[in-house]
């Protein structure tokens, strides 16, 4: 199943409608001089700056000026002043209500929300013109019994009101409307409005249109580049990692191997085999230094510190042996001596200095 066609056609419906959206916004904040131009007569106008809600003109105010049509085409041309006015302005022409068919239309409540297409359904119901052959518009519902709205349509033929919408366009207008009001309360009422063209609508929404393709285009290509060199940088930083990692083991197993690493540890041992004491050696020359009825029983080197308890009849002779003795030198005790009941002599905890005399090679 091909799924392209209606890709296509989802994207392009996008676009549209983010045009659309573009466009509404840029037409909200664009500043635009309204004018309208009011039907007195038939085929006899007058142009007049619309007032604010203050009821005051908007700046500068330019005196009403008449015209008239004759075949949808001004006679005569405008003075200057307004010739300026109307290009980029927003016209409001209004009609007299006698061009106008007005239907009562009553519908259920709920069906607010769809008039336009309700409308546009039973135009050629209500009026002798089909939907594309007029133009129309209604006034706002108004609740009406059993939970239903009522509802007046305005209709018109298309043909009647295009060549005042053509000329008007022509004098350089952005928009025109077209308004009428309803009946003999035309004055009262609100008017209704039946038709709105945009003279730059078109032009400005493809213009939209083109820049977000244009925009979609570079955004995509822009991704596109980004992703490539990313995967390139990626693995260009992964070659050199490996190769950084491969030459950091292999000198590694340079140092393990290597004449200067063997050379260094051998030296390291030997240092460590002359500056460190041999046990069995200071076992021996302890034997012969304590008396005969002397017994030791415990015997801890650690380093070059060598510490003794034992049981004897006379301490404090110990640490003199043990100072005169070429293999110890600061003897003293390290925790009291005590006599228990049952021991033939006194408990002692000696401590010594350990001399370097039991190095290899001395």
């Amino acid at each position: 199943m091909n799924y392209l066609p209606q890709l296509t056609d989802g994207f392009s419906r996008w676009i549209d409608s983010v045009a659309g959206t573009f466009k509404s916004i840029f037409d909200r904040l664009r500043s635009q001089r309204e004018v309208e131009l009011i039907e007195e007569a038939p085929d006899s106008f007058v142009l007049r700056q619309q007032r604010d809600s203050t009821g005051s003109n908007q700046s500068p105010s330019l005196p009403d000026h008449h015209v008239r049509f004759t075949n949808g085409v001004l006679d005569g041309s405008l003075p200057s002043n307004w010739a300026t006015m109307l290009q980029g302005s927003r016209i409001e022409i209004t009609l007299q209500s006698s061009r106008f068919l007005f239907r009562p239309l009553e519908l259920p409540k709920r069906a607010v929300e769809f008039l336009d297409g309700i409308v546009r359904a039973q135009i050629d119901r209500l009026t002798p013109w089909t939907a594309h052959e007029a133009v129309f518009g209604w006034t706002p519902p108004v609740e009406a019994p059993n939970d239903r709205v009522a509802l007046t349509v305005a209709a018109t033929a298309r043909a009647l009101v295009s060549d005042y919408v053509k000329a008007i366009a022509d004098l350089g207008a952005a928009s025109v409307v077209v308004m009428t009001g309803v009946g003999e309360a035309a004055a009262q009422s609100a008017p209704i409005r039946v038709l709105e063209q945009r003279a730059r609508g078109v032009l400005e929404l493809d213009r939209i249109r083109r820049a977000l393709r244009a925009l979609f285009i570079f955004t995509g290509l822009a991704a596109t580049i980004s992703m490539g060199y990313s995967a390139i940088a990626t693995d260009s930083l992964d070659a050199e990692q490996q190769e950084l990692s491969r030459k950091i083991a292999t000198r590694r197993a340079a140092l393990r191997t290597g004449p200067e690493f063997t050379v260094s540890a051998q030296r390291m041992l030997e240092r460590r085999k002359q500056t460190t004491p041999s046990t069995v050696m200071v076992l021996e020359a302890l034997s012969q230094i304590l008396p005969d009825h002397t017994y030791v029983t415990e015997l801890r080197v650690e380093g070059d510190k060598l510490q003794v308890v034992g049981v004897t009849r006379d301490a404090p002779a110990l640490i003199a042996l043990i100072e005169q003795s070429p293999h110890f030198t600061r003897a003293a005790f390290y925790a009291a001596t005590t006599r228990s009941p049952g021991e033939p002599g006194e408990r002692f905890h000696i401590e010594a200095q350990i001399k370097p005399i039991f190095s290899v090679g001395t």
